[in-house]
C-alpha cells in the first residue's frame, strides 16, 4: 500500500525557539566530547543546550566581576572627592 504524502509539509515538526539563532561554529573535539558525555551521563538531553548554559554562566560571572570592579573604582573616586 502506497502512502499519500501529498498534503505533507516540509520542515521541522516542532518550530524552533524564536530566541535562538542558528550559527556555524568550530569547537575543539574534546570540548564537544565533554558536553556529549555530560548529556549521556545524565540520561539524555542536548549537548548544545549545555554549551549554551555554560556560556551564559560565564557571562553572568564576568558581568558580576565587572560590576564589582566598577563599584570599587567609584567608591575610591568618591572618597577622593570628599
Amino acid at each position: 500500500m502506497a502512502e499519500d504524502f501529498s498534503k505533507g509539509k516540509r520542515g521541522p515538526v516542532i518550530k524552533p525557539d524564536p530566541n535562538k539563532v542558528r550559527i556555524t561554529i568550530r569547537l575543539d573535539a574534546d570540548i564537544i566530547e565533554h558536553f556529549k558525555n555530560r548529556v549521556h551521563a545524565t540520561g539524555g538531553g542536548n549537548y548544545q543546550t549545555l554549551i549554551n548554559d555554560a556560556l551564559r554562566e560565564y557571562i553572568r560571572a564576568h558581568d558580576k566581576e565587572l560590576e564589582s570592579t566598577l563599584r570599587k573604582i567609584i567608591r575610591e573616586e568618591l572618597k577622593r572627592a570628599v
